[in-house]
């Protein structure tokens, strides 16, 4: 059975000009979180088990995002259970780190885009790519070159 595009993963890599150190801190510490991300996040430890939840407005619509850490390997690897109160659907987001010296990359991996509603425009596979490539190729890169660099 060919998958419908809504149920390939998203992926997106970048390479940063930081060491990985930097990197991580930048994709697990709140404060620096805030800067390139979500700037109401009120709470983030990565530490398995750990849960939070915000509500992002965009136009008529919230978004409450309800993170889960369910996975944390330091330096390495962190992933959510990502779902929305005022929605059905539960994705999975990974973020993988990879040591280059004074270099790194990350790649994040969305899985479960095809479990939301199709009728939402936010939940389809081409906002889902632009929001990740917002935030992991411009804001985060912008974040690490200009905050953390």
């Amino acid at each position: 059975m060919i998958k419908q595009a809504r149920e390939i993963p998203i992926i997106v890599e970048q390479e940063y000009n930081v060491p990985v150190s930097l990197l991580w801190v930048a994709i697990t510490n709140l404060d620096h979180m805030k800067g390139w991300f979500f700037d109401n996040i009120p709470a983030f430890e990565p530490i398995v088990g750990f849960q939070t939840s915000f509500p992002v407005h965009l136009e008529e619509r919230t978004f409450t995002h309800q993170w889960s850490i369910i996975k944390v390997v330091p330096l390495k690897k962190i992933t959510y259970h990502w779902s929305y109160s005022e929605f059905e659907g539960e994705g999975l987001v990974t973020f993988e780190l990879f040591d280059d010296g004074d270099k790194s990359s990350l790649r994040l991996t969305n899985v479960g885009l095809e479990t939301f509603p199709d009728d939402i425009p936010e939940f389809s596979r081409e906002s889902a790519e632009n929001g990740w490539d917002y935030f992991i190729k411009q804001n985060l890169k912008k974040y690490l070159e200009t905050s953390l660099h």
